[in-house]
């Protein structure tokens, strides 16, 4: 959820550029790197005991066969052939790479694949295949940049990414397209430099609704312990059409945290590791310099100690190249100038030694009754505090393969549990838990010739959940202040979620 910081005090706008302007080809803009032209004129003298040193080999600019995004169902929604070098046609390049991916297990697919001297090179957001083909000798990890930020743009165009958004959109995209790229070079991803070329206005699909039980988690809804921001900022374009002087000045701080904790079947934590980062989404057309104050008690590494209160560490931090440090040793302070748009600010890791208690712990019982049947009795407790809650709780159980029925009993109306024959599990579905609360659960399943070898197919449990407004490592944002005031105040929000990467407990 969103929340309005304290301290509102912001500056006169300045604009600046992300990255360098709209060239032509074949020299590419950023982020890709520059061509380095050999020198011709004679080298200077120079003293024998000095080596000379070549310069590196330069690796050539980036060269795109095709473009072109799928569906989840593999249906073609845009393609763009910019060099006409693939040897069938566009149907059976997206034939061919649909079929590769769906081979392959679930979640599996390699990012890069290779086919009769085609390279193909992809990404996948909201469901969605952003895939470029090239037959050169081109890194992948710079067309992989090249896909993301295309990403970023459709998403500051068009406010959302969907397959429904980029069929409304697919014009928009199209022109994006031929000014991101020239014969398969590329040459500029600078938005504000984009902007300025693009003519096509984005045709925005249905707002966002917190009514949606499915999207609650991302921003939450109107509580008493907290203020959260507008709805439609989850739909708003980054970037308004041109001529429009509507736009709302605002600027929105991400604190997102992803959880990996693996728990023994005595409750004992055997893993437990947080993944973190910091994402700032701004809506102002250009600013000036923004400080972002963190806990003053945040300490990077396991022997630094800072101030009084308790600690909030990390073992490691990565900053974007754009953030000044120059405050962050002595005060925790971060500076940036931010453009239209989104910016990774930092990122963190904690491994091993969460400062906060893990969010939830199962005790689980399992015996036979005597008609043979199987009962699975679970009981989750939520160590979050009282004021705090879950969203979109899911337990996954496995159960043994032979399961013909099964009968549930669930501590309150709202949750739902179903077998699922296909994975052999059952599927416990809570959609609000609040903190210090406790749920139970009694499962009894029908299994022909239960033996005690079927009890070691029971587990382990998966569990899947989003914590709004909480973080696991306890780092929390001070303030949002600009170095100088302007006539338009904007706001500031900052919004806190932790969510389950992998939560695994043994049995």
């Amino acid at each position: 959820m969103w929340r309005e910081t304290r301290d509102s005090r912001l500056p006169r706008a300045r604009s600046g550029p992300i990255s360098a302007r709209h060239v032509t080809p074949p020299p590419p803009g950023p982020p890709i790197a520059a061509r380095t032209e050999p020198r011709t004129e004679a080298p200077p003298t120079r003293p024998r005991h000095v080596t000379e040193q070549r310069p590196a080999p330069d690796p050539g600019p980036v060269m795109l066969s095709q473009i072109f995004i799928l569906s989840s169902k593999g249906d073609r929604l845009v393609h763009k052939d910019f060099r006409s070098e693939a040897g069938g046609g566009s149907t059976d390049l997206v034939d061919t790479f649909y079929r590769k991916i769906t081979a392959l297990p679930r979640d599996q697919a390699p990012v890069f694949m290779a086919h009769e001297g085609l390279h193909f090179v992809h990404v996948r957001h909201a469901g969605l295949y952003f895939v470029a083909t090239t037959g050169h000798d081109v890194s992948p990890f710079t067309i992989i940049e090249f896909l993301n930020r295309l990403v970023t743009l459709i998403c500051d165009y068009c406010g959302s990414l969907s397959e429904k958004t980029v069929s409304l959109n697919f014009a928009l995209i199209y022109e994006l397209l031929d000014e991101m790229l020239d014969y398969g070079y590329v040459q500029t991803t600078a938005p504000d430099v984009l902007r300025n070329f693009i003519q096509m206005e984005p045709v925005l699909s249905k707002a966002f609704s917190l009514l949606d039980l499915g999207s609650v988690g991302l921003f939450g809804a109107e509580t008493q312990q907290s203020k959260v921001a507008p709805s439609s900022a989850a739909s708003r374009p980054v970037l308004p059409p041109c001529g429009d002087q509507g736009a709302r000045n605002e600027v929105f701080l991400d604190v997102v945290e992803r959880l990996t904790v693996v728990i023994t079947a005595n409750g004992t934590p055997m893993k437990a590791d947080i993944q973190g980062e910091i994402r700032l989404k701004s809506y102002l057309p250009s600013c000036s310099e923004l400080r972002i104050g963190l806990t003053e008690e945040f300490c990077v590494g396991k022997s630094e100690l800072r101030g009084y209160g308790t600690a909030v560490r990390a073992d490691q931090c990565a900053f974007h190249s754009s953030v000044k440090l120059d405050e962050f040793e002595s005060s925790r302070i971060l500076k940036v100038t931010p453009s239209p748009g989104e910016l990774l600010v930092m990122q963190y890791q904690l491994s091993d030694d969460i400062p906060l208690a893990l969010p939830f712990h199962l005790f689980p019982t399992l015996e036979r009754d005597p008609t043979g049947r199987l009962r699975i009795y679970l009981k989750l407790r939520c160590d979050l505090a009282p004021k705090s809650q879950a969203l979109n709780v899911q337990v996954q159980l496995p159960v043994p393969k032979g399961v013909v029925s099964l009968s549930q009993e669930l501590s309150s109306p709202e949750q739902t549990a179903e077998l699922q024959p296909s994975l052999k599990a059952i599927r416990w579905v809570i959609p609000r838990v609040q903190g210090g609360s406790q749920l139970s659960a009694l499962f009894k399943l029908e299994i022909p010739g239960l033996s005690s070898s079927s009890l070691l197919e029971v587990g382990p449990v998966n569990m899947s959940f989003e914590l709004p407004m909480h973080t696991c490592s306890g780092l929390q944002i001070r303030f949002l202040r600009f170095t100088a005031p302007q006539p338009g105040l904007p706001h500031c929000w900052v919004r806190y979620v932790s969510h389950s990467d992998s939560y695994v407990i043994r049995l």
